[in-house]
């Protein structure tokens, strides 16, 4: 018998895991879990986050846009959440991805 995965519920255990100050991707989330509909669905996932105790506020999309920010209840809480640790964020893009970017595929062993 097989048992179905909880894809959103292996999307929320990895993005508990994104460090304070650090960001991830939709897209390196799907990779590292190995999901067919890719960062699409990690991104629902991130959409229907609420009330789980997840940082959604680190993941952002592939360019360091704000682009969840809409879920947020208000247009800048995503980037006060982030400027409050540390991450900078001008007109909607993280300043410096590449240094504050988590990949769980290299930060994670599977």
């Amino acid at each position: 018998m097989t048992t179905a995965r909880d894809y959103f519920g292996e999307v929320y255990d990895v993005v508990r895991l994104v460090p304070r100050g650090r960001v991830t991707t939709y897209g390196a989330i799907a990779r590292y879990l190995s999901l067919r509909a890719g960062a699409r669905m990690v991104g629902w996932a991130m959409n229907a986050s609420h009330g789980h105790k997840v940082p959604a506020h680190r993941v952002i999309n592939s360019q360091g846009v704000l682009s969840g920010k809409h879920f947020f209840g208000g247009p800048t809480i995503m980037q006060q959440l982030l400027e409050d640790e540390g991450i900078r964020v001008v007109d909607d893009r993280v300043v410096d991805f590449k240094t504050v970017f988590w990949d769980p595929s290299s930060e994670l062993a599977l």
